[in-house]
Parts: C-alpha cells; sequence; structure tokens
C-alpha cells in the first residue's frame, strides 16, 4: 500500500527567487476551523428554518393527516348534533302541544327547556389551541343537546303518569248538561248580556238553564263539594260549588234546595240539588259556570259528552245570542 503523502503549500519568494514552504500557524488554523464552523452553522440554521417552516418531517406528517381526521370527525359530529337538535324540537313541539294538551297540562316554559349554562370559565380549559373554537362550540352544543333531553324525559315521566291517571281526570272534568234535556232549554249564554235587575250590558260569566222550580240538578263530573268564595255569595243565592281537580270547578246558582253539604264527594250525574229563583234571579233557572285554573270559560265547549253535534250545534246557536239574563 502507498501513504498518502501530505500536501504542504508554498509560496515564491521574489527576493530569494525560491519556492519556499509556508507555515502556518495554531492560531491561524484555529481562526480557519471558526470560521469554516461558523459558516456550516449558519447554512444548517437556514437549512433547519427552511425545513421547520416548509417542509414536513414523516411523523409531522402523520400527525397532520390525524388533525385533519379529528377535524372531519368534529365537523361530522356538529352536522348530527344540529339533525338531533331538530329531532329534540319537534319532541318538544309534539309534547307541549299535543301531548299536554290532551292531558290539560301546562306547557314547559321555554326559559325552562332552554336555559344557559352558568359560569363564564365553563369552557376556559378548552382554550388555547389551534382548533380551540370547533372543540369549544362541538361541546356547547353537546351540553345543550343534553339537558333538553334531561328536561324533555322528564316532561315524558310526567305525561306518563298523567295518562296513568287519564281515566281519573276524564271522570272529574266537567262534561255533561247539570239538568236533564237541558241542552235545549238554555235561556242566556256565555258572554255579554242584559242584567235581569240593572238592565245593563254586563258580562255573564256562565250558562242559564230554563226550567220548572225544583228539577233536578245533578253534578257535571267527579269532585268534591266546597264552600263557594266570598264574592259569589251575593246575588246567587243558594248554590254549590264543586272542585274536580285537575284545575276544574264548578257553580251551581239560584238552587231553592241543595242535598249536599260542603265537604262531601260527589260523582258525575249525582244529585246535588234543585232549581230555584234565589239570590238576584227573575225567574227559575240554574246558573251554570265553569272554571279552569281560578278563570270562567264558556261552559258550552264542555257539553261534549251527552250530545249530538247536532245538539252541540243548536246549543252553540242559543248560547251566542244577546239577550237578557235571568
Amino acid at each position: 500500500m502507498f501513504k498518502r503523502r501530505k500536501k504542504h503549500q508554498y509560496h515564491f519568494n521574489t527576493k530569494s527567487l525560491t519556492f519556499e514552504k509556508v507555515k502556518v500557524s495554531i492560531k491561524e488554523k484555529f481562526k480557519k476551523f471558526l470560521y469554516i464552523a461558523a459558516a456550516g452553522l449558519v447554512f444548517a440554521t437556514v437549512v433547519l428554518l427552511i425545513a421547520y417552516n416548509f417542509l414536513n418531517s414523516p411523523k409531522e406528517k402523520m400527525l397532520q393527516r390525524e388533525i385533519d381526521q379529528y377535524k372531519l370527525q368534529y365537523e361530522i359530529l356538529n352536522e348530527r348534533m344540529d339533525k338531533l337538535d331538530l329531532v329534540v324540537k319537534d319532541m318538544e313541539n309534539r309534547d307541549d302541544n299535543i301531548y299536554r294538551v290532551v292531558f290539560e297540562a301546562e306547557p314547559i316554559p321555554s326559559s325552562v327547556r332552554h336555559a344557559g349554562f352558568g359560569g363564564a370559565d365553563r369552557y376556559a380549559k378548552l382554550d388555547g389551541y389551534d382548533n380551540s373554537k370547533l372543540i369549544e362550540s362541538t361541546t356547547k352544543k353537546l351540553d345543550i343537546l343534553s339537558r333538553e333531553l334531561y328536561v324533555q324525559s322528564k316532561s315524558y315521566d310526567d305525561v306518563l303518569a298523567l295518562a296513568k291517571d287519564k281515566t281519573k281526570m276524564m271522570a272529574c272534568i266537567p262534561a255533561i248538561v247539570p239538568i236533564k234535556g237541558g241542552a235545549l232549554k238554555i235561556g242566556s249564554g256565555f258572554g255579554y248580556r242584559l242584567h235581569p235587575i240593572y238592565k245593563t250590558l254586563q258580562m255573564h260569566p256562565g250558562i242559564d238553564f230554563i226550567a220548572p222550580r225544583g228539577t233536578p240538578i245533578f253534578a257535571t263530573g267527579d269532585g268534591v263539594v266546597q264552600s263557594p268564595p266570598g264574592n259569589y255569595l251575593t246575588g246567587y243565592g243558594i248554590c254549590v260549588v264543586i272542585n274536580h281537580g285537575y284545575g276544574y270547578e264548578t257553580l251551581y246558582g239560584h238552587m231553592s234546595r241543595r242535598v249536599v253539604s260542603e265537604g262531601a264527594v260527589v260523582k258525575r250525574g249525582q244529585l246535588i240539588g234543585y232549581i230555584g229563583s234565589t239570590g238576584m234571579s227573575t225567574a227559575p233557572h240554574l246558573h251554570y259556570e265553569v272554571w279552569k285554573s281560578g278563570a270562567r270559560i264558556n261552559p258550552v265547549n264542555y257539553f261534549y259528552n251527552d250530545l249530538t253535534p247536532a245538539e252541540y250545534q243548536k246549543v252553540l246557536e242559543i248560547s251566542s245570542k244577546v239577550n237578557q239574563s235571568f
């Protein structure tokens, strides 16, 4: 083998006209090394900056693919929750406007269904990331949807309890005419009518049934006899008030005699008294009122248990006439 001969540098001496060997000091060698190292460091830094900002390593490319996949899944999840929210809104609408109406229950207030979440920093732990807004909005949707489903679930529990109690409730709702054959004996209906004594147009909060003195009066629904409020004692003479539960009460006024006392439990169709002309009355008749949650409503809307469609239409025509109450 041949040994590689070490290369030496020479320079030409113009005075002696000879080539002389260049001697490099350790200091100069160190400076040269530093220059080369600095240049290499600068070059390496430039290469790393370009690679870091414009080029991705295989691992970074793999992580980026995973992030893109996560973002896609979040977007799909948001779309699915939007569709699920429409289903929940439909359930809420059916609950408030169908199921609760059927069972005479008040709808759930919107403030309860869509109540907000307390705490301004509830989602603070999700801040500070590149996709914080996406993650935060998805989490909020999920929280709101969870609350709405919880409220709806509790509402269905209430509706189920109402359904189980439906038979009892239907027996309690005032649903018949309080005197036999009274559907066609209406003398004055619900609305503004001439007062029989003062001859002025006043609100008539019930229906007057014309019948001979002593005609039997029957409870229109199951309930408990209670004392009438103080402001009803004047003018109605001998009267009976029945609390049917479920927000319903009925009043039967101007009786000649009552046969049930306060606290008595009565059934629909049970005799409670007889027609008379006591109180502010000009002729024997029954003044009948229906109250729902404390408000007086038109009793004709509840004559559906013992009337044919033709009879009901006749009742509507008679009760709608503006005449004098009795």
